[in-house]
């Protein structure tokens, strides 16, 4: 099985929907997705930005997208004991996080008082760890302790599901599926609008399955389209080779 995670396009965040260079971006990704053959179905975040950028992929490939409320961005809103920033729970400055050992821990971060200071986070973070497993478990793909358990009594297919969604709650579903914490996801990876990550599974041993990243953040279709790399969610200015 693949489970595709792509980015929403350059964001208009005011009015929740993409900048012009988002409506390009989200084009040429779309060019890209109708190249894919054999997608088994196509999910989508409910805010607008990720609608946006999913239809122009869904109406080059003449399909629809089931959506959840839990793809939505992970925006649980924590004050930045640095900075003082009212916002998303990253971004945060590191010689404060990296200064926490709890933060490095897949379960420890957790019992941090930062992502306890908004009692939304933690029934959140589990919401879209449950979520994501209930979907898989549709596909035959059973979570047990920390990997997965495939359905013997479903057929074998070479199932690919794309999800449209956003940077924070990629990060957030990554961090279950690898079994590490989100925290050094949020902060040492940058996934660029429009950018493709691939999870597949390898099942070495009969019904049994863990989940690897393929490829993660590329954007080769802007680089074939000419469009330059946005720089939403990143602090320096990209690669662009």
């Amino acid at each position: 099985m693949k489970i595709i995670f792509i980015r929403h396009g350059d964001p208009d965040y005011v009015n929740d929907t993409l900048t012009e260079k988002g409506m390009r971006e989200a084009k040429l990704l779309a060019k890209r997705v109708a190249d894919w053959k054999n997608i088994t179905q196509f999910y989508c975040s409910p805010l607008g930005r990720a609608k946006k950028t999913a239809s122009y992929s869904l109406e080059a490939v003449g399909r629809e997208a089931v959506t959840y409320e839990w793809m939505k961005e992970f925006a649980y809103f924590i004050d930045d004991p640095v900075t003082g920033r009212h916002g998303v729970p990253w971004d945060l400055m590191p010689d404060y996080w990296t200064e926490i050992p709890e933060m490095y821990d897949r379960d420890a971060w957790k019992t941090t008082a930062l992502y306890r200071s908004n009692d939304a986070i933690l029934p959140a973070y589990q919401e879209v760890c449950e979520g994501l497993d209930s979907l898989l478990s549709s596909y035959g793909y059973n979570r047990y302790n920390n990997y997965y358990r495939t359905d013997p009594s479903k057929e074998k297919a070479e199932d690919t599901i794309v999800i449209f969604c956003h940077l924070g709650v990629t990060c957030m579903m990554l961090s279950h599926l690898l079994g590490i914490s989100p925290i050094p996801l949020l902060h040492g990876f940058f996934l660029a609008p429009t950018s493709v990550t691939v999870l597949a599974s390898e099942e070495r041993m009969e019904n049994n399955a863990i989940f690897r990243v393929q490829v993660m953040g590329d954007t080769s279709h802007l680089l074939a389209g000419g469009e330059p790399i946005s720089q939403a969610g990143f602090f320096t200015e990209p690669f662009r080779g």
